[in-house]
This record gives structure tokens, C-alpha cells and sequence, in this order.
């Protein structure tokens, strides 16, 4: 009754089944134990399988329209290596034998179609049962991809294809029949060692998969492992997450049970299309924590209203009542002296938002324009700029409390700013450069003072118009690139060549795709994974040139420095913060008021003006989001500064909390 590798099994099914077993049973490249077996309290066998001692002789299928050196290498090769070998001359005769002896090793020749196609005879092998455990090789003409001519080198080939692939292949065989038997056992099982000491014990062999896996539901790893390795090795492309779980299956195999079973919920997690973004704790989380990054981090609750939000069209409006842009030249005294600073990290936007009439995004925006020389690259006249400027501003909401052409003034600025520090500008382009203070200057145009999720559940025409995915940010920069290229004066792009818009215009969109909040995890994880490890790894002339050569690498860094730049109000000097946080606050508070009168789902309840404590919001915001972003950014940007005022301003948020103040200062500070 003792079955082969093949998995079958008989006798299964009888009450009282014991299972033992060597614990180094399929560890390690040779294990030493003879049998292994299932077997009942009557001592009837169950299951039997071989050690690796004493595997069966490989059976080698050599497919080859023609007698050759090369055909003459495989074969004696086989016969030196002592397997059993058959060779077939057409794709019939190929099927046929391969169907008659299920051999674990196919070297099929793939050096002219003259007389067969290869691919075509891989294919009807691939196409049934058997093939899912034999390994398939072509070979194929000189300075190709494997290439063997003389014995050695073939008889080479075939022993590491014996230790490698085909000894996975037949452990992969022996867990099936493992398994097959242990699905069939009703009662007891004990997993003993050596010297029959109980290593793990279950009451109900239906609950093997419990040992795999700690989820009640997830299929077992019999099922699992053995369908995605047959997947997988018959897949002639892979995607790298598709690698990774390859390596970890094959890892398990060579596994303790403790091990598998941890990489068993690795895989479960890699399965999961959110890797990046952390899981909420239980439902006693702070409520602050909870309502902020549920309503920053997710698109709405779905629920589609009878309540259309629908916000001005801007960008149909008229702008020939707008004044005649003013030259950088002839900028007013009072402006000028205020812009002489914008290089400082602490400069005043909100005294820039005073003296310009809300306007800042203009006078700021030429200033740092004409510092980066952006007219000279976009070959483009400082009046198209100044135009542009302005039309951009002018579809910016003065009536919103913080995402106003102010907002999108003071990222512009932080922007600018990390441009400047030796790092970054040494791992940037000038394109890059131009697309950063482009990106940072649209990123919020048009923007209705409420969040993704409002516009989802209130079923509004852009989130209709983007599938409820990243809608505010596809809008802004859509209708950006509308702004622009629908006036010929305000058209920053009319004189630069095709392939520079379109590699300009590539960079602005991911850069502000990049500023939604759902992916904030993933792309603070790639630039910590990617740019800071590779940075500690070697010096700074490593690092750049590392960062230079690789494209991707200098898209990390760009999504990376516009989100910092678009959230960096809590590094800023005290009372810029204080002022930023009021604005914030009573924006959502806003937000939460019109919920609440269109029947709406409150996205972020915390967030009632009556009983909103905005020292707990800012603390929250800071340990979910900015800490550890700010981090990696500094360690790749060097910013002491910011630093400090973030350390300064959650002193002062906790010192609020602490004292039971919901405001943004205490009472005796307000009324002075």
C-alpha cells in the first residue's frame, strides 16, 4: 500500500490516525531519514514517502529533430550522470513520450524552426497535469541566453538542475501527498521528532491549515503552495512581487513549522494591495488619530447622495478684468522689502497674503521664477510667465480658509527652498527643477475648500468624472494644463519642443498626484527604501550620482519634496503654525457644517466647531504624518531648522493638551 511521490494514497479515512514523522523531514539538502509515514493505530499505511537518499532515478526527455554534437553532449551527459533518457525527433512523438513517462527533465532544441516550433511543443507540454512538476529547458543558438555545446558542460547543466529546480520539484510533490493524506485523516495527529518526542498535536486534521496560517478562512497551504508554484513556474514573465512569493515558497520548504508558519501571514500581507499603508488600531484609538487619517487617507465612504456639490467654474470665466501684471522691476516698495527675505525658511507669507491684496501667488511666484531662471529654460518671455501667474491665482478660492492661492504660495516657497539645499539640487535637473515650481504652484488650483471624500459622498460632478479616485488632484492639474494652453499669452508651453512638454508635463502630474494623502505610506516607504538606504550605504558623491543615474530614484525624491512642501505648516516658526492650524481647522469645520445640513456621512467628526480640540488634531496630524516624513527628508536634505520649530510646535500643541485647552492658545495669550 505504500505509494510513490506521485501522492497517491490509500487506507485513508480510519479512526484514531497517528501521524510520525522525523522533524528534518524535507530540511536541509539531504536529509538523512529513510521513510516517512502515515500510518493508523492498527499499523495500516496511510502514506509513505522517500527520503532523499533514496529519490527515484530522474528520467531525462531530450526533444531534437536531428542527431548533433549537441544532442550527443545531453545524452551522454545523461547516461555519465546515470538517468534514464528518451529522446523524440518531432512534437508528436515529444507528447506521446513525455505522457508515457512523466519525465522530470525536457531539454527541447530551439536553435532554428526548421523543423519544429519549440515554443509550440513547450506549450502542449505545459498544457497538462503532469508538466506542473518538470523542468523545461531550450537550447538555443550562440551568444543566447543558455547556450551548452560539450559534454562537461551539459553533464554540468543537468546536476544543478538536479539539486536545484528538480529537488524542489519533488519536495513540492512529497508536501502534496503530506497533505493529501493529512486532509483525508478524521482524528488525532501528533508530529513527533526523532526520538518521538510530540512536537505539535491537533485534534482535527481538518485543521492543518491552522498551522499555516492564523486566519479561520485563508485556504490551506496544501491548495495554495501547490497551485501558485504551478503557476508560477510555468509563467515565462514575472512581476517582482510575483518573485517574492516564489522565494518565500521555496524558503518554506526547508522550513520548521514555526518558520512557515510566520512566512505563511508574510504572504498573506503581500497578497493585499495596501502594502504601504499602516492599519488603524481598535476601535479605542484616539478619536482625533482616527477621524483625521480616515478622512485624509480614504475616498469616502461611497455613498452616493441626491446632493450634487458642485463648485464655481473658474475656469470658464472672463479675466480681462484682471490689472495688467506688474513687472518683478517695478514690484511696490513695501512688496519688495518683504520678498528680499523669501529665501529664509521663516519667511512671513501671511504678511506677503496682506500687503498683496490675497495676491501673493504673483509677486512670490516671479520672484522665485526668475531665481531658478524658469522663462530661460521654457524659452518663453517674463510678461507669458507673469500672465500665467495670474490666471493661475484668479482660479485659486480667496473665500476658502486655507487651500487659497496663499496655500499654494507658501508651498511654492518650501519648494523653492528645499531646491536650493546641496543635496537635492545636486540630484535634480533643471527640468526637474522647473516641474517642481510648476507642480507646487498648481497643485491646489480650483480647490472647493473640501476633501476627496466629501466630493464622493456627496456624489459631485469630478468625483463622478475620475471613478472617486484622487479627484481634486486629477482635477487640479487637468485644468491647470487647460488654463494654460487656452490662452496663447499666458501659454508657458508654446515654445518648448514636444519631448521636453512632454517629459515636463509628466513630472508636474505625478508630482501632484503625489500630494493625495491615500498613497502618503507608499511613497515615504519607497524614498526611505530607495534614496536614504542607498544613502547610508556610501558617500554623498555615491548617493547623487546613484540618484542621477536612475530616473525612478529622482521621481522619489520630487514626490517626496512636494509633500513635505505641501504639509510643511507644523515646521514652520511658531506663530506661522498657530495660524496655518486655525485655517485648517476651520475648513474642516466648514466642511463638517455642511455635512451635517445635506444629511451627508461626516467624514471627519472630531471636527465640530463646538467641540473640536485642535491641540489634539495637530498632535495626531504630527505623529501619523509629519514625523517620520520629515525625517527621512531631513536626513537626505539636511533641514536642522524645520526640525527644531517641529519640535517647538508639538511642545507647545502637547503643552495646550495638557492644560485641557481645546484652542489654538491659552486664554491669556488671546487676550493679549
Amino acid at each position: 500500500m505504500a505509494t510513490s511521490l506521485q501522492g497517491n494514497c490509500q487506507g485513508v479515512g480510519l479512526p484514531l490516525q497517528t501521524w510520525t514523522a522525523h522533524q528534518n523531514l524535507l530540511s536541509g539538502p539531504s536529509p538523512k531519514i529513510i521513510s516517512f509515514k502515515i500510518c493508523n493505530t492498527n499499523g495500516i499505511i496511510l502514506c509513505i514517502l522517500y527520503g532523499a537518499d533514496i529519490l527515484p532515478i530522474l528520467q531525462v526527455l531530450l526533444i531534437f529533430a536531428k542527431e548533433d554534437n549537441q544532442s550527443d553532449g545531453f545524452w551522454w551527459a545523461c547516461d555519465r550522470a546515470g538517468y534514464r533518457c528518451n529522446i523524440a525527433r518531432t512534437p508528436e512523438s515529444a507528447l506521446e513520450c513525455f505522457l508515457d513517462k512523466h519525465q522530470e527533465i525536457i531539454v527541447i532544441d530551439h536553435r532554428s524552426s526548421r523543423y519544429f516550433d519549440a515554443e509550440a511543443i513547450c506549450r502542449s507540454i505545459r498544457a497538462t497535469k503532469p508538466s506542473e512538476h518538470t523542468v523545461i529547458l531550450a537550447v538555443v543558438p550562440p551568444n543566447d541566453l543558455f547556450h551548452v555545446f560539450s559534454i562537461t558542460a551539459c553533464y554540468n547543466e543537468l546536476i544543478q538542475l538536479e539539486h536545484g529546480e528538480v529537488q524542489s520539484q519533488f519536495k513540492l510533490r512529497a508536501c502534496n501527498s503530506v497533505f493529501t493524506a493529512l486532509d483525508q485523516c478524521q482524528e488525532a495527529i501528533e508530529i513527533t521528532s526523532e526520538d518521538h518526542v510530540i512536537q505539535n498535536r491537533r485534534k482535527d486534521s481538518i485543521d492543518i491549515k491552522s498551522i499555516t496560517s492564523r486566519s479561520s478562512d485563508a485556504p490551506s497551504l496544501q491548495n495554495r503552495r501547490y497551485s501558485s508554484m504551478a503557476r508560477i513556474h510555468s509563467m515565462t514573465i514575472e512581476a517582482p512581487i510575483t518573485k517574492v512569493i516564489n522565494i518565500i515558497n521555496a524558503a518554506q520548504e526547508n522550513s520548521p513549522v514555526t518558520v512557515a508558519e510566520a512566512l505563511d501571514r508574510v504572504l498573506e500581507i503581500l497578497r493585499t494591495t495596501e502594502l504601504y499603508s499602516p492599519q488603524l488600531g481598535t476601535k479605542d484609538e484616539d478619536p482625533h488619530t482616527s477621524d483625521l487619517v480616515g478622512g485624509l487617507m480614504t475616498d469616502g465612504l461611497r455613498r452616493l447622495s441626491g446632493n450634487e456639490y458642485v463648485f464655481s467654474k473658474n475656469m470658464n470665466q472672463s479675466h480681462s478684468h484682471l490689472s495688467v501684471p506688474i513687472a518683478i522691476n517695478d514690484v511696490p516698495p513695501c512688496i519688495a522689502q518683504l520678498l528680499d527675505n523669501e529665501e529664509s525658511w521663516d519667511f512671513n507669507i501671511f504678511e506677503l497674503e496682506a500687503v498683496t491684496n490675497k495676491r501673493p501667488l504673483v509677486y512670490l511666484g516671479l520672484k522665485v521664477f526668475t531665481r531658478f531662471g524658469v522663462s530661460e529654460f521654457l524659452n518663453c518671455s517674463e510678461a507669458t510667465v507673469r500672465a500665467w501667474f495670474q490666471v493661475i491665482e484668479a482660479n485659486y478660492h480667496s473665500s476658502n480658509a486655507y487651500h487659497n492661492s496663499t496655500h499654494a504660495a507658501d508651498v511654492l516657497h518650501a519648494t523653492a527652498f528645499f531646491l536650493g539645499k546641496e543635496r537635492v539640487k545636486g540630484s535634480l535637473d533643471h527640468l526637474d527643477e522647473v516641474a517642481a515650481l510648476i507642480a507646487a504652484t498648481i497643485h491646489d488650483v480650483d480647490h472647493p475648500g473640501r476633501t476627496n471624500s466629501f466630493l464622493c459622498n456627496a456624489g459631485s460632478e469630478l468625483a463622478v468624472l475620475y471613478n472617486d479616485t484622487a479627484v481634486l488632484e486629477s482635477h487640479h492639474t487637468a485644468l491647470a494644463f487647460q488654463l494654460t494652453a487656452k490662452d496663447n499669452k499666458c501659454n508657458i508651453f508654446k515654445n518648448i519642443d514636444r519631448n521636453h512638454y512632454r517629459t515636463l508635463r509628466q513630472a508636474v502630474i505625478d508630482m501632484v498626484l503625489a500630494t493625495e494623502m491615500t498613497k502618503h505610506f507608499e511613497h515615504v516607504n519607497k524614498f526611505v527604501n530607495s534614496i536614504n538606504k542607498s544613502m547610508s550605504e556610501g558617500s554623498d558623491c555615491d548617493c547623487t550620482a546613484n540618484v542621477k543615474n536612475f530616473p525612478d530614484n529622482q521621481t522619489l525624491i520630487k514626490r517626496m519634496m512636494i509633500k513635505c512642501a505641501d504639509v510643511a505648516n507644523p515646521c514652520r516658526p511658531l506663530e506661522l503654525c498657530i495660524e496655518w492650524a486655525g485655517r485648517i481647522s476651520e475648513e474642516y469645520f466648514a466642511q463638517t457644517d455642511e455635512e451635517k445640513r445635506q444629511g451627508l456621512p461626516v467624514v471627519m467628526p472630531v471636527f465640530d466647531r463646538n467641540t473640536c480640540s485642535i491641540p489634539k488634531s495637530q498632535i495626531s496630524f504630527i505623529d501619523y504624518f509629519i514625523t517620520d516624513m520629515f525625517d527621512a527628508w531631513d536626513a537626505f536634505a539636511h533641514l536642522p531648522v524645520l526640525m527644531q520649530h517641529l519640535a517647538n510646535n508639538y511642545k507647545h500643541w502637547k503643552m495646550l493638551d495638557e492644560l485641557k485647552c481645546k484652542s489654538l492658545r491659552l486664554p491669556s495669550e488671546n487676550n493679549n
